[in-house]
């Protein structure tokens, strides 16, 4: 029986790279694949993990070859580290698995195309014969774990090959007892990734996103500075940031549904755009802007930063469960929580500043400032955006372009009668304030 000490020994073995020593310094595989299948009284995970992750684990060689027949300790070693780098929890509890098999396979095998292939695939011993040469093959593993419950919520976490964090990554196709299965790519920096959160899990976690996409924009919070800066009340800034929410709201859930433009091309022209948007909003506050119109402006530029919270969002999508409607509707309370964070500050903070220094030249000077960083950032981005290959228009893009527009004419109305409503209530304050001074 192995010692508490060797186990350890065994762990740190497996799940960190080795030293200098190795062929090459990253390795060339570091994708890993992996079913994640619930079962009534079970949990079996079958994973595919590159040999290139492992190097540190003593497989046995011949020459430059694998020796296959010599492989048994040193793949149960490797069982036991990815036991512990690949952690499963029901609920709260870390589950502990009740068998564990695995081999050595070529490069060349298909059989993780789908579960009961890759599972049926494990459980076959090495043909005679076959040669696997040094890091170019696969270590494949079934572990079974008892759990209570085929509803519970499970969790998922990877901890293999820890100092290439998200360079090494999980590919997890999670195969419930009933509904849809449902793929995740997860990494070192992933966490523990609940694999059916329920639908609070997912609320919170994609309200915290919000607020973090927001806050460590820099460009979205230069915009929304721009935005406000010209304004002396909170009162005419309704309908400014309310049709800013809508067009950004209205952007954000047509990307997560498939219909936003693809190409190349979209990325940076979204993030060109964006800088741009930045520009102007600060020149039109040092040439003097029409504040009443501002809310215009507010919608047809949200649309562009929309885009540009989609694919802080993109990617985590995936974390979303079954519950994407949730996760959109709470990112999005999450940015406006951002939003309305940063407004208590700057508002109060402008109004500081307008009693050391004469407004008007505070807007210009601190607007020209802005439009400097924002034409720098507009060039730069305009460098990568001109060296992709722009769509052809036909009758889908067409189509398309055509949705957007009445959609965004439909966001139109209904910020401008949100502006109206606004104004009228600007109206009946006022003569309160005459005989109320």
């Amino acid at each position: 029986m192995r010692t508490r000490g060797s186990k350890l020994a065994i762990v740190v073995l497996a799940v960190l790279r080795p030293p200098a020593a190795a062929g090459h310094d990253l390795p060339i595989n570091r994708t890993m694949n992996a079913f994640v299948r619930v079962e009534p009284s079970r949990l079996d995970l079958v994973v595919r993990v590159p040999l290139d992750l492992l190097r540190s684990v003593p497989f046995p060689l011949s020459g430059q070859e694998y020796d296959l027949a010599a492989a048994g300790p040193a793949t149960r070693q490797a069982l036991a580290a990815l036991a512990q780098s690949l952690p499963i929890w029901e609920g709260g509890t870390r589950l502990v698995p009740e068998s564990a098999r695995g081999r050595l396979t070529l490069p060349s095998d298909r059989s993780f195309l789908d579960y009961d292939q890759a599972a049926a695939h494990v459980a076959e011993p090495v043909e005679d014969g076959t040669r696997i040469w040094f890091e170019q093959g696969f270590l494949d593993a079934h572990f079974t774990y008892p759990i209570s419950s085929p509803a519970s919520v499970f969790s998922l976490r990877t901890t293999v090959a820890p100092d290439l964090k998200d360079f090494a990554r999980l590919s997890v196709r999670y195969l419930p007892l009933e509904g849809t299965s449902r793929a995740f790519l997860i990494t070192g920096g992933s966490g523990r990734v609940p694999l059916n959160p329920a639908w609070w899990q997912a609320a919170s976690g994609f309200v915290v996103l919000g607020v973090e996409h927001i806050l460590s924009g820099l460009d979205h919070l230069l915009f929304l500075l721009c935005l406000v800066l010209p304004f002396r009340r909170v009162r005419p800034l309704v309908p400014v940031i309310t049709a800013f929410t809508l067009a950004h709201s209205f952007a954000l859930v047509g990307s997560a549904y498939g219909l936003a433009p693809t190409g190349d091309w979209f990325p940076p022209f979204v993030e060109t755009a964006i800088a741009a948007s930045i520009v102007y909003m600060a020149l039109e506050n040092v040439v003097g802007a029409r504040l009443g119109h501002r809310w215009i402006v507010a919608g047809l530029f949200g649309v562009v930063h929309g885009f540009g919270f989609s694919y802080g969002l993109q990617e985590r999508l995936q974390l979303a469960g079954s519950h994407l409607l949730v996760s959109l509707f709470t990112f999005n309370v999450g940015i406006e929580l951002g939003q309305l964070l940063v407004l208590a500050v700057a508002v109060p903070a402008l109004a500081l500043l307008r009693r050391a220094v004469p407004e008007r030249a505070g807007v210009v000077v601190a607007s020209a400032l802005v439009a400097h960083t924002g034409w720098h950032w507009m060039l730069d981005r305009w460098q990568a955006l001109a060296r992709v290959e722009w769509p052809r228009l036909d009758a889908g893009s067409a189509l398309l372009v055509a949705k957007w527009a009445a959609g965004l004419a439909a966001a139109g109305v209904v910020a401008r009668l949100l502006a109206r409503w606004a104004d009228r209530g600007a109206a009946v304050a006022a003569p309160e304030g005459r005989t109320h001074p």
